[in-house]
């Protein structure tokens, strides 16, 4: 039973480690997305297709599609449900460490 839970905390241990070389790379990914467009709205929306997966459903935005106040507030609104997502995601993975 013993060698059971060992090798169990074992494979555990072994996802957690994967699971924070995963996270570490997308941080890099995004980092590096965002380099230069610090606190440009328009320039991180309208780029947003190149650091998310194509199943998320982001549809791809250029820069003349957000010329109005208006039109960057519905993408900001987008982002800040991106947002929200990525807090769950933080929260998932503090749950699965225990």
């Amino acid at each position: 039973m013993c060698h059971k839970v060992a090798s169990l905390i074992l494979i555990f241990l072994g996802m957690q480690v994967l699971s924070l070389r995963i996270a570490e790379t997308l941080d890099v990914e995004i980092k590096r997305w965002a380099a230069g467009k610090e606190g440009n709205l328009r320039a991180l929306l309208s780029t947003m297709q190149y650091v998310l997966w194509p199943e998320c459903g982001w549809q791809p935005v250029s820069l003349t599609d957000m010329i109005t106040a208006a039109s960057v507030k519905k993408k900001y609104i987008a982002e800040k449900v991106f947002d929200l997502l990525k807090e769950a995601w933080n929260k998932f993975n503090s749950e699965e460490l225990f």
